[in-house]
């Protein structure tokens, strides 16, 4: 009654050590055989197409967030926020120039009504013709150094603005040191500029040209148009004020992004140092005997 199934069992165990034995030659053949090993690219290719791409799909969006943050960094918001100071400069200068031509902005002479509402008549308005000709081309100096100013700062902070795309750590020492140099001579810049333009400004009012051409818009009840400062040029020296401030605001930042910087490259280059004299304890010590390689 008991032996059928002893035989069994020593049967089992008989296919059991086979099977064993089996596992042993093939795991053998495959360590001997280094061409039965399937490579990262064979294993890859199984992999379906949707994942691939939603696997390359992803570190696209986050290598684009990435160059949004490094560009909103404080120095990033400090020249866009420069930026637009310098648009508003520009768009200031332009409009206090335009506000201050009285009669011949409006296109004088040009259409019936505008000649009913101008109240200059015969030789009186020939004579505010050519002060309001004199009195821009004494301005225009201060308007077309104005714009270029305004232009080229505005252009080179956006420069520097598109490339800060990458971390801090990544760009080029030299461009954080330019970086930093600009806006020191941006700040600085713009405070001599808007003392220079408002010296202009009031030397141009104080001539004898702005004197009789005020005399004249008054007589006919335009107050408005005097030698005094306007507001159009007092917005120009506010919002030079304004960037003024800003470009050294972010130079204070960009100074402190040099200082962690070469600390990091300090600590980076002892590191390295202490690395290179320790001893290599792994390349030097013996193999152990049942150790594969």
């Amino acid at each position: 009654m008991s032996q059928p199934p002893r035989n069994h069992r020593t049967h089992r165990e008989r296919n059991g050590g086979d099977h064993g034995e089996k596992r042993e030659r093939d795991a053998r053949s495959r360590r001997d055989n280094p061409n039965d090993r399937r490579t990262d690219s064979d294993r890859s290719s199984n992999i379906p197409r949707g994942s691939q791409r939603h696997e390359r799909s992803v570190p696209q969006e986050e290598h684009e967030d990435s160059k949004c943050s490094n560009i909103c960094s404080r120095r990033g918001i400090f020249l866009i926020c420069a930026i637009l100071t310098d648009v508003l400069v520009l768009i200031c200068v332009v409009a206090a120039h335009m506000s201050q031509m009285g009669m011949s902005a409006m296109g004088m002479g040009g259409g019936s009504f505008i000649d009913s509402i101008i109240p200059f008549e015969g030789t009186e308005l020939q004579q505010v013709r050519d002060l309001d000709m004199q009195y821009g081309q004494m301005r225009a100096p201060g308007v077309y150094g104005g714009v270029a100013f305004s232009l080229t700062f505005g252009a080179l902070s956006l420069l520097f603005v598109v490339s800060s795309t990458k971390p801090a750590h990544r760009l080029p020492r030299k461009l954080l040191i330019g970086q930093f140099a600009f806006q020191i001579i941006g700040a600085v810049a713009y405070v001599v500029a808007v003392g220079l333009y408002l010296h202009f400004v009031i030397s141009v009012n104080s001539t004898d040209v702005c004197i009789r051409r005020e005399r004249i818009y008054a007589r006919n009840g335009y107050t408005w148009m005097n030698c005094s400062v306007g507001g159009g040029d007092a917005a120009v020296a506010l919002f030079g004020i304004i960037t003024a401030i800003l470009y050294a605001i972010g130079a204070v930042f960009t100074g402190q992004t040099l200082r962690d910087l070469f600390r990091y490259s300090k600590d980076r280059s002892r590191y390295e140092a202490e690395q290179r004299h320790q001893p290599k304890i792994s390349q030097n010590a013996p193999l152990h005997p049942d150790t594969y390689v």
